[in-house]
């Protein structure tokens, strides 16, 4: 399994950011050949703080293969160009790769 995970840093207008990533972006998304799932989370900072993002959006793939074929497919293309829509405050994206782990125990 692997992942490209999206930290988005917290907009001006949160309500906005919202509705656009799910009414606009979530649909493109949701278009990625090979996609098997998505998971979105409002992250809690640690020890009192805030958390430096708003939003981590994790993708999920069964290879790197097919996350690389979704990222040239037309949904993967739209969802880049739809980035500069609403992630105005930022976004930091990576891939990672879950074969990498290790079993704790």
């Amino acid at each position: 399994m692997v992942r490209l995970v999206a930290l988005y840093n917290h907009p001006e207008d949160q309500a906005a950011f919202d509705a656009h990533y799910r009414d606009v972006h979530s649909p493109i998304v949701d278009r990625y050949p090979g996609l098997v799932s998505v998971r979105l989370t409002h992250p809690d900072g640690v020890g009192g703080r805030p958390s430096a993002y708003y939003l981590v959006a994790e993708m999920s793939f069964d290879s790197r293969a097919d996350l690389d074929a979704a990222l040239i497919s037309d949904a993967g293309r739209d969802s880049g160009r739809d980035l500069r829509n609403f992630a105005s405050a930022g976004v930091t994206l990576f891939i990672a790769d879950d074969d990498q782990g290790r079993t704790v125990g």
